[in-house]
């Protein structure tokens, strides 16, 4: 498994400001257990979480820290719902599938919340909204749509379309429109994945940090091995998203890892004005502009295209003019933090849920990973129980393999993303 290799999570805002966390010591020896699960991110530590309360024995490999990978590195955006909207979700699987699909992708935000609560994890969660801004003149046609059928299809209360008069009270940049979801909001999500850890270990899971994975075998039991020791288990979940290269190739076939790149500014004077609403804000761009407060009033901004696995020499440099464009007022501001990491799309940009013999795997959030995650983490142990409703009800729709395996999906990936590029500037 690779660490996101020169993505500089060392620099990261989250990393500066993380809660204290335990060190957990690298797998040695042979070890025996009910559940081996590989990569301690959000989906990882709640799929242990959960099977560690049904009694399970669990042990979790994670070939960095706890973290580490995009679950503690991402823009801590909280988006109720799926990357496909309802409209292209009724389009592509009927009302009735698209129905079910929502309902249950809405449940992963309490899910969230929920677990924060219970285990009182200090993660300066904020349940202010997510604004999802129109950036071209036609968006306000497609998102009016939306709500409606959110509204008309599951009854969800949450949504609201804004003219650009009312938008532009909740942010202080212009839009043509946006819908605001009531349900979404922000959080610290190293924080908060270092709390799941800490759940999981109070259940019962035991974790092993510095434990690479080198392989995997099935037959009868699955067998995983890192260099210093191995585990033999009843059930295996790989929850290494986009650091899984090696393990699992036709499922890593799947998913297209993508770098983000994000940065922090000093603490803002003005930092409210910005904001007022404090929502999780993004915009309707194919490469999208997200951004949001973090609890010491600084600005947390993401955005930016970049088509070579290569990260910028200077990470504050490349994000610096996509910041500046939505706020010009921030022309120079100082980026202390500034940080990249891999998040993994699918064709369809729906998660990948899927079950080999006694191996699951859950991955592919296509940036909604913040809470579909740790659902995806549940739905996996909910089915090794014998309870598929939920964990089907995505496997059914499980996305294609990118066309020419994980050798082709790169430069036809880059091809795509070039015209989307072309398209929103035109």
């Amino acid at each position: 498994m690779g660490f996101n290799g020169g993505l500089a999570f060392a620099n990261s805002y989250y990393f500066a400001t993380a809660n204290a966390a335990e060190e957990y010591p690298p797998l040695s020896g042979e070890v025996e257990a009910d559940l081996v699960v590989v990569g301690a991110g959000c989906t990882g530590l709640a799929a242990a979480l959960y099977a560690a309360r049904r009694g399970l024995s669990v042990v979790v490999l994670e070939g960095g820290r706890v973290g580490w990978g995009a679950s503690g590195r991402n823009g801590g955006q909280m988006i109720p719902g799926l990357r496909k909207g309802a409209a292209d979700l009724v389009r592509a699987y009927g009302m009735e599938r698209a129905r079910a699909l929502l309902n249950l992708a809405f449940e992963a935000r309490d899910l969230v919340v929920d677990l924060i609560g219970e285990h009182g994890i200090d993660c300066d969660l904020r349940t202010t909204g997510h604004l999802l801004g129109a950036v071209k003149a036609s968006d306000p046609r497609w998102m009016e749509a939306e709500v409606e059928c959110l509204s008309g299809m599951i009854g969800y209360p949450h949504a609201t379309y804004l003219s650009a008069a009312e938008v532009r009270g909740m942010v202080d940049t212009p839009y043509h429109g946006a819908i605001l979801d009531r349900g979404g909001g922000h959080m610290h999500p190293l924080n908060y994945t270092l709390g799941l850890a800490k759940a999981a270990l109070g259940a019962g899971a035991t974790i092993h940090e510095q434990s690479v994975v080198k392989g995997l075998t099935k037959g009868g039991r699955v067998r995983v091995e890192t260099d210093a020791g191995a585990v033999t288990a009843r059930h295996a979940v790989l929850a290494g998203d986009a650091l899984l290269q090696g393990v699992a190739r036709d499922v890593h076939g799947r998913i297209m890892p993508v770098a983000n790149y994000v940065v922090a500014t000093e603490p803002l004077a003005n930092a409210r004005d910005l904001i007022p609403s404090d929502a999780a804000v993004s915009d309707s761009r194919f490469v999208v502009n997200y951004y949001r407060l973090t609890a010491d009033d600084r600005l947390l901004f993401g955005g930016g295209e970049r088509y070579t696995p290569t990260p910028p020499a200077d990470i504050g440099a490349f994000v610096r003019p996509y910041l500046e464009s939505v706020f010009p007022a921030l022309r120079g501001a100082a980026l202390p933090f500034a940080w990249g990491g891999l998040v993994s799309v699918t064709q369809t940009r729906l998660p990948h849920l899927a079950k080999d013999g006694e191996v699951y795997v859950a991955h592919g959030y296509s940036g909604m990973g913040v809470v579909l995650s740790t659902l995806a983490g549940k739905l996996l142990v909910d089915a090794m129980a014998g309870e598929y409703a939920c964990f089907d009800l995505f496997a059914k729709v499980a996305p294609p393999p990118f066309p020419g395996g994980v050798a082709l999906r790169g430069p036809l990936h880059l091809l795509g993303m070039l015209w989307y590029a072309l398209r929103d500037r035109l």
